[in-house]
């Protein structure tokens, strides 16, 4: 169905195909791509839309921001459309940071201001607190690692978001991040600005003294996620966690569970009422929830972490196109494990962040267009699983409480010979309700990786067919050993996974990143890199939204189809033998 977006009409009865209102006649397509579905939100100063791009093949699912104020012609009225303007420019401004919705148009039509953005497909904090109750220390950490480096990027280009509450966060369901919406607040901060009263802006329950006078500074940000947060904590309105007699806040005294005294530390400061008091930067507060590392811990990340970082040795091997070895060295990497329950445990190797060409060259043997055109992206540091996810992992957290979906207890094939085997059988899906559960059980952001994280942790530095070098052997990994690759022997054609960290790492101490099982990632999938993200975010805009990417090759298949740069696609139903995955984070 078609919504009209003529507010004196607003009829649904239109159907996909029709260009024009059959009430009022206003035209349904804005800029002849942009068709609203449903109303999504009002406000008194205009209404949202979920909506489509019609453009597109795919159909993209977008948002229709309409500038229609209830006051028509007041000096209210022309300030809110001042704001509106402002908002796009601020989203613009802000680029494609991929925890911040993408501006996709800003444009006037029939008389009436738009704004086109990214569709962000969760629930925001609000909806999630009302659902789940309150939130845990873990869980507020995670958040704070989360959204402090974006509100961090955020004051770098001089903007000051101010409206930060639960229900301008979401939490994105194919990644599990967080995502800052609802930018038609936003100020730019100059130094003139900062010095002088301004319009009050902000839900009056989250903002500063300062704010509450027309004074926003960064500071008024921070405090404004310190609120939220004691919010979270205790699932009771700012109103009530606030003794005017007394002018103190009691938050503490709602406190529903245990809570270190650091963090309680670290948000008293954060909600102080007073603006020098509180924390100036939002690095200020990383560094206050960063404790001190050991000499074994990252110097990578600068996030806050909460699971003790060690270090594990092992041996990196290269080959010839021969396939015999040519050097083998020792290496050390930093990991930190997750505790599943019942003895089994996750261990999350730290990838350094850095930048790489992702893609083929057109020399590569076994390429195709799929893997074109190469280009240079720049990563971010995170964790990623050392192994894929096993069966006896997947077991663990299938007995977790169900967020969307109910999980099998094991779904794969070769459960009989043994659970440190990969899972498989399963649906990209099924990979996201591990997350989800995973997430929800221990406050950290779990999320599949993007095929450009995956990439550039299979390389591990390298610039070769694979990690390994020129070539693959059935020494070095389990594929279809049948055929072969450059000039190495034919091997092994196991017809079956083998158990998980069988073969050497690479550089980074990962496992198994070619063969054994596909490993599926975030992203939609598209057919070639032409307008791909450049930052290392899942691309989820455009492409086909059914068929996801799947990486690594697995042990049916040709070696062609096990390298770095190759990349398959399925739809996100689908099971098969061969399909898995493993799991990334930004943080310990």
């Amino acid at each position: 169905m078609s919504y009209c977006l003529n507010p004196a009409c607003q009829k649904c009865q239109n159907s996909h195909n029709d260009k024009f209102c059959k009430n009022c006649g206003t035209k349904l397509v804005l800029l002849g791509r942009y068709r609203a579905l449903a109303p999504l939100g009002k406000g008194g100063f205009g209404r949202t839309f979920r909506a489509i791009d019609e453009a597109k093949p795919s159909k993209p699912a977008c948002v229709i921001k309409q500038f229609f104020p209830i006051q028509q012609g007041t000096d209210t009225a022309n300030k809110a459309a001042e704001l509106f303007h402002q908002e796009a420019v601020r989203l613009e401004e802000l680029g494609n940071h991929p925890q911040i919705p993408e501006l996709l148009a800003h444009f006037e039509e029939e008389n009436r201001q738009y704004l086109v953005q990214q569709f962000i497909n969760g629930q925001n904090l609000a909806h999630i607190l009302e659902q789940q109750g309150a939130f845990s220390e873990t869980e507020i950490r995670s958040l704070l690692a989360d959204l402090l480096r974006v509100l961090e990027f955020v004051h770098s280009k001089q903007v000051i978001h101010r409206d930060i509450k639960p229900e301008n966060i979401i939490r994105r369901q194919v990644d599990n991040q967080l995502v800052l919406v609802d930018f038609g607040a936003a100020k730019f901060a100059t130094g003139t600005a900062l010095a002088r009263t301004g319009t009050v802006i902000g839900d009056f329950r989250y903002i500063a003294p300062e704010q509450a006078v027309g004074k926003g500074v960064f500071a008024s940000d921070l405090y404004s996620l310190g609120v939220t947060c004691i919010h979270l904590l205790t699932n009771v309105g700012p109103l009530e966690l606030f003794d005017t007699d007394e002018d103190a806040w009691v938050w503490q005294s709602y406190l529903q569970n245990p809570l270190s005294d650091e963090l309680r530390s670290v948000l008293d400061k954060m909600i102080q009422r007073g603006a020098k008091r509180r924390y100036q930067s939002a690095e200020d507060v990383i560094n206050a929830l960063t404790p001190q590392k050991s000499s074994v811990a990252s110097t990578n990340l600068n996030i806050p972490l909460t699971s003790p970082l060690k270090t594990f040795d092992f041996d990196v091997v290269t080959v010839n196109a021969y396939g015999r070895e040519t050097n083998r060295r020792q290496m050390q990497a930093t990991y930190f494990s997750e505790d599943l329950g019942s003895g089994v445990t996750l261990e999350m190797v730290e990838i350094p962040g850095g930048t790489f060409r992702i893609g083929s060259p057109g020399t590569e043997k076994g390429r195709s267009s799929r893997e074109s055109p190469q280009h240079q992206v720049t990563i971010a540091p995170f964790f990623m699983g050392k192994f894929t996810i096993t069966q006896a992992q997947w077991e663990a957290v299938a007995n977790l409480p169900t967020i969307k979906r109910v999980m099998q207890p094991n779904p794969s094939d070769f459960q009989y010979v043994g659970t440190n085997r990969p899972v498989e059988n399963l649906s990209w899906e099924d990979a996201v309700e591990f997350c989800a559960r995973l997430s929800k059980k221990t406050g950290k952001s779990y999320r599949l990786p993007s095929e450009t994280q995956w990439e550039y942790a299979c390389r591990a530095g390298t610039n070769t067919p694979f990690h390994f070098g020129d070539t693959i052997t059935t020494d070095l990994a389990n594929y279809n050993g049948n055929s072969t690759y450059a000039y190495a022997p034919k091997g092994h054609h196991r017809h079956q996974t083998t158990e998980v960290g069988s073969y050497p790492p690479n550089a980074f101490g990962l496992y198994d990143m070619h063969g054994n099982v596909l490993e599926w990632c975030a992203d939609v999938w598209h057919e070639n890199y032409h307008g791909a993200p450049a930052d290392g975010s899942a691309w989820e805009s455009g492409g086909n939204n059914s068929f996801r990417l799947l990486r690594g090759g697995s042990w049916m298949f040709n070696p062609d189809y096990c390298r770095c740069a190759s990349r398959y696609d399925n739809h996100t139903g689908d099971r098969f033998n061969f399909f898995g995955f493993r799991v990334v984070c930004s943080s310990a």
